[in-house]
């Protein structure tokens, strides 16, 4: 194989190249800077915007497979930011594959692209997309992926693939949010119930877009699919939260507000925010409020079956790695 990542210099994207790497594979990396690990692994660096065609374009020569990591993430920012980097950037890459022949795309997605805002327990990938939005993540995120799937045909086999909350060392997004907000204590439970959720360790969640790859070709079972990825542990969303606080040797969450209340103050802060121009993200935002008050965890049993998707690192074991990276006794 020898693949281009799209956000190659990113917490997913670069345990992806690290993975390709250690399977032999030539492997080139696409984003807006210079990073030194992927420099040690032997990965080639091409820096552009995945906004501008013809960067990827120079990227993507000589390549067979592309992993299209790159997007917006976040839960707070200007629309016209999220749909530039997620659904034109995937336009570009689409068309990159069909321009230079290559025939399969494995593209990152997520499963908030079908996130109603009310409980998702056990689904599976037969969920519909919902008729609104509650954040322009989700929104660009789920026309990126349909854009995906159609393009599926019989020169590019496409695939999506959902992880759902990926974490471990490394983590530049939700461990480090958490610890920095725990550590400030600005932390609040929002409601009380032992509502579930998924989420899937880094290596997990590389390995599986390994794994889709090796079985993507036009025609198979995983071609124009879309996959949910996780670590198929479903976990009490606050216990989860409360075992990382303490890798960092921080005390549990222990204050509660109501849903409502959060919802209503997402409401309200965003307002704020908008009315005002601050481009900060809000301490509170409608999305997260329902996000964290519901239950979401999904059935993997197709991953299992199409492509062989088996999370080998535990929930219990991604923890201590965590705590060791943390440098903590």
């Amino acid at each position: 194989m020898k693949a281009l990542v799209t956000g190659g210099g990113g917490f997913l994207g670069g345990v992806i190249c690290r993975m390709l790497r250690e399977r032999g594979g030539e492997v080139r990396s696409f984003s807006r800077g210079d990073h030194p690990k992927l420099k040690e692994l032997g990965v080639e660096q091409i820096r552009g915007d995945i906004a501008n065609e013809a960067s990827i374009l120079r990227a993507a020569e000589g390549c067979d497979t592309i992993f299209h990591v790159a997007a917006k993430a976040g839960v707070w920012g200007a629309y016209d930011d999220y749909r530039r980097a997620n659904v034109v950037g995937t336009e570009n890459v689409i068309r990159v594959c069909r321009k230079l022949g290559i025939g399969k795309l494995v593209y990152t997605s997520s499963p908030s692209v079908v996130f109603d805002g009310t409980d998702m327990e056990g689904v599976d990938e037969s969920v519909p997309y919902p008729d609104h939005y509650h954040a322009f993540y989700p929104k660009t995120k789920a026309m990126a992926e349909k854009l995906v799937l159609a393009a599926n045909d019989e020169k590019l086999a496409t695939v999506s693939l959902r992880p759902h909350l990926i974490w471990g060392p490394g983590d530049n997004h939700l461990v480090p949010r958490i610890i920095e907000r725990g550590r400030a204590g600005k932390l609040r439970r929002i409601g009380k119930r032992d509502n579930k959720v998924d989420a899937v360790y880094i290596d997990n969640a590389a390995e599986a877009h390994l794994l889709g790859a090796d079985k993507l070709a036009p025609g198979s079972a995983v071609a124009g699919k879309a996959y949910f990825i996780t670590n198929d542990e479903p976990v009490v969303v606050w216990d989860f939260i409360d075992q990382i606080l303490d890798c960092a040797e921080l005390p549990p969450v222990k204050k509660t507000i109501s849903p409502g209340l959060a919802y209503f103050a997402g409401s309200v802060l965003e307002a704020i925010h908008r009315t005002f121009g601050i481009k900060s993200e809000p301490r509170m935002t409608r999305f997260v409020a329902r996000e964290l008050a519901t239950a979401h965890w999904f059935d993997i049993g197709a991953a299992r079956r199409d492509f062989g998707y088996a999370p080998r690192v535990s929930m219990s074991e991604g923890l201590e790695r965590l705590r060791s990276s943390l440098n903590i006794a």
